[in-house]
């Protein structure tokens, strides 16, 4: 075998090893991605049902407020107190 042989399969071995690692890499990133969309949905739906509640609060506060309630008053009993 020649020096150059030699050369070729070291490389080769090389190669192999780093074609590995870019693959682990690239499951790890992808993975990570999925994992980032999923938690941004899960916040985007939470926004949904915030959105529905203060709906219904300031519904509770408007009702109050035309029992002749102050402002403060009716915040107050809508919140619980």
């Amino acid at each position: 075998m020649s020096k150059e042989d030699k050369k070729n399969k070291k490389n080769k071995k090389n190669c192999g090893t780093k074609k590995g690692l870019m693959l682990a890499f690239g499951f790890t990133t992808l993975g990570a991605r999925v994992i980032s969309a999923v938690s941004l949905a899960a916040i985007a739906l939470s926004f949904c049902s915030i959105k529905k509640e203060s709906t219904v609060f300031n519904e509770c506060v408007q009702e109050i407020r035309k029992s002749g309630q102050t402002p403060s008053a009716a915040v107050r009993f809508c919140n619980g107190g």
